[in-house]
């Protein structure tokens, strides 16, 4: 990391940054560890010859107890993408402009979590709707180079549900892929009626332009690609309607279509283009393997199938409720507004479970 040549290529630099983050942590917890143990033997020496000093003893136990935990989390399997950035794509689905306008709030909702965690959300494609709202979007959340290692979620002493390997916003928002249903009265609505409607999340790690070098480069091959252009739609506005500057590739072997039409220029649209394609390439080539993968070494959580709802927020109730984890908060609005570390920990702790238990199988 101290070597100015690392920093020279930007994409190793950043693969050696959350190395080192997720080393770190293990070293720093074995430390903690031995420290605690120390103190703890030092305070039961103590104890022998002065009582006042067994219930010092007993803490240092209790936390000497803790950190060996913590440490046996950090040293369980993982999922290797976890300190990766992500896209994540949202879709009005069910309800139309209810849908649509709650999908909006999702979107303000990540972003304020994203800021909370001092992270990078960005609006790289969206489709908006006639009442403000969007049909989809397509954003890239990236998590600084002073952010890799820092956030580990709000589990005090143990570094946060699911460990603190789990250093990069794909371990926080894998688990946000699936369906979110909203109840409330819509502002279409003008009986009062309780309507529900259902927002779609797409949550992809992002794919650096080295990862996966031999494969990546012979699915984007020329041959594999289709490319075309197109006018932009929109508001209006500079390079708006006015040129071909929006850019669509289809990925001929597998069929999948990128497109994008929010920068100005043809150039960047294709680059953000290519971004969301190798992404998508990556991702299926995952969906691909944890298929072939025994289901008793899968995450529990990882494994839903994302076609369910996997989320309620229920607004005359003021409370929302993960269906995979069964954990409810009722602070829907402080949700909204981006406090989701309740949430997204009981689905890094069921992970975390999950994994120690299919290792734990491992051994026997």
């Amino acid at each position: 990391m101290a070597d100015p040549a690392l920093h020279a290529d930007a994409s190793r630099a950043r693969r050696v940054g959350r190395r080192y983050a997720e080393v770190d942590q293990i070293v720093t917890a074995l430390r903690d560890l031995r420290g605690a143990a120390e103190d703890r033997d030092a305070a039961r020496e103590l104890a022998a010859e002065d009582p006042e000093f067994a219930a010092e003893a007993e803490r240092d136990a209790e936390r000497v107890a803790t950190l060996r935990e913590h440490l046996r989390e950090l040293l369980a399997p993982r999922d290797e993408d976890d300190s990766r950035d992500v896209l994540m794509e949202i879709k009005a689905g069910a309800g139309g402009e209810e849908s649509a306008l709650f999908a909006a709030e999702m979107l303000r909702m990540y972003r304020q979590y994203a800021l909370s965690r001092g992270w990078t959300l960005e609006v790289i494609d969206s489709t908006d709707s006639d009442l403000g709202g969007i049909k989809d979007a397509t954003l890239s959340i990236r998590a600084g180079s002073s952010a890799v290692g820092g956030g580990v979620g709000t589990g005090g002493a143990t570094g946060g549900a699911g460990g603190g390997a789990a250093v990069g916003v794909w371990a926080h928002l894998k688990h946000e892929g699936g369906v979110h249903r909203v109840q409330r009265v819509p502002v279409t609505e003008s009986a009062g009626r309780i309507h529900t409607s259902a927002v779609g999340v797409l949550v992809m790690p992002e794919a650096d332009e080295t990862d996966e070098a031999e494969l990546l480069a012979e699915q984007m091959a020329s041959a594999n690609l289709r490319i075309d252009v197109f006018r932009s739609s929109g508001p209006g506005g500079q390079s708006v309607n006015t040129t071909d500057s929006a850019v669509r590739i289809t990925h001929l072997p597998t069929g999948i279509v990128v497109s994008c039409q929010n920068e100005k220029s043809q150039l960047q649209n294709r680059e953000q283009a290519m971004r969301i394609l190798r992404s998508r390439l990556l991702e299926a080539r995952r969906a691909a393997q944890d298929a072939e993968a025994s289901a008793s070494r899968r995450s529990q959580v990882r494994t839903v199938d994302r076609s369910e709802r996997i989320r309620t927020y229920n607004f005359p109730e003021s409370r929302v409720t993960d269906h995979r984890t069964g954990f409810k908060a009722g602070n829907l609005e402080a949700v909204l507004a981006g406090d989701l570390d309740a949430l997204i920990d009981s689905s890094r702790r069921a992970e975390a479970e999950q994994r120690l238990r299919d290792a734990a199988e491992g051994e026997l």
